[in-house]
């Protein structure tokens, strides 16, 4: 059964950081395709970063240059680094792994940009 346990989201002033993990069970990051979305008020998820199991990445165009995806195989563990930090970043993230035609869900973490 995959499993996936995100953490480190939290409240940030605009122009903070945050590194938010995704721990995995149950399957291989390596091996899967990896990425973070978020949601805000309305039902509609946006796709934020993604990475393939051969290590390439693409990023929304509104996170692109500010936000990096990475995993370490070590910990099978993805994370998105978050740097400059804007109001509008304020979402509900959520990490997923896809493999065999399946898209498994992690439980969310709160990050809000506020001052």
């Amino acid at each position: 059964q995959v499993q996936l346990v995100e953490s480190g989201g939290g409240l940030v002033q605009p122009g903070g950081s945050l590194r938010l993990s995704c721990a995995a069970s149950g399957s291989i990051v390596r091996n899967s395709i990896m990425a973070w979305y978020r949601q805000t008020a309305g039902p509609e998820r946006e796709l934020v970063a993604v990475m393939t199991p051969g290590g390439s990445t693409k990023y929304a165009f509104s996170v692109k240059d500010r936000f990096t995806i990475s995993r370490d195989n070590a910990k099978n563990t993805v994370y998105v680094q978050m740097n400059s930090l804007r109001p509008e970043d304020t979402a509900v993230y959520y990490c997923t792994l896809m493999e065999n035609g399946r898209t498994y869900w992690g439980q969310g973490t709160q990050v809000t940009v506020s001052s």
